[in-house]
């Protein structure tokens, strides 16, 4: 299996790209609170994961067959459904669905990129419906439009990356705030990130 997407219960992918994923992907794996909206779009996904207390009872019924229970306190439903993702052996996960309507759930779910990147080799990518979240944790080089628009995130203040390709190279950079680093651009088609010191860094690019 090549690409599998998680669809967590944020906002729905509108964005052609998001949805572009959503619709090729080889599996689908659906947090419970996502199950009911993506049903009513009329996809059917492999894997429904979840404490199952967003779920209506008569999609539980019909359903059933495809529902994975986890009723762990110490993990929410996005890495309930990660680490299943994970037994299926994809080569990626998209995760999509992860932003918008409420913004505490927003910023845990990107933070959770770089856990979800260290806990095994397959490559994890977060689409929304403006751009792209990458977690970065080793020197990386990446293909983009020239122009487009790039934040990059440090989740440690010790980290110190230098960059190709940006407007405003990051060489410089002390990461003590998450502004650092923020409203870039690329003036190549090509962006690479390489690590002076250790360190978890998000790479956000629109589309």
């Amino acid at each position: 299996m090549k690409t599998l997407v998680i669809l967590a219960d944020g906002e729905f992918p509108t964005h052609p790209q998001p949805l572009g994923q959503l619709l090729s992907a080889d599996k689908v794996v659906c947090c419970d609170g996502a199950a009911e909206a993506l049903i009513n779009h009329g996809i059917i996904p492999d894997a429904i994961v979840g404490d199952m207390d967003s779920l209506p009872e008569n999609l539980k019924a019909k359903y059933a067959s495809i529902i994975h229970k986890d009723t762990c306190q110490e993990t929410n439903d996005l890495t309930k459904a990660f680490r299943y993702a994970l037994e299926l052996k994809p080569s990626k996960i998209v995760i999509l669905g992860a932003s918008g309507l409420r913004e505490d759930h927003t910023i845990g779910n990107i933070s959770l990129l770089s856990m979800y990147s260290q806990m095994s080799d397959v490559a994890v990518e977060m689409w929304t419906n403006t751009g792209v979240f990458y977690p970065v944790g080793e020197d990386k080089t990446y293909n983009v439009a020239k122009g487009s628009q790039v934040s990059v995130f440090a989740l440690d203040n010790h980290v110190r990356v230098k960059s190709e390709g940006l407007k405003y190279p990051l060489d410089d950079v002390i990461f003590d705030s998450w502004w650092k680093g923020t409203l870039n651009e690329a003036d190549s088609q090509i962006i690479k990130l390489s690590f002076v010191s250790e360190g978890r860094v998000l790479l956000f690019i629109k589309y």
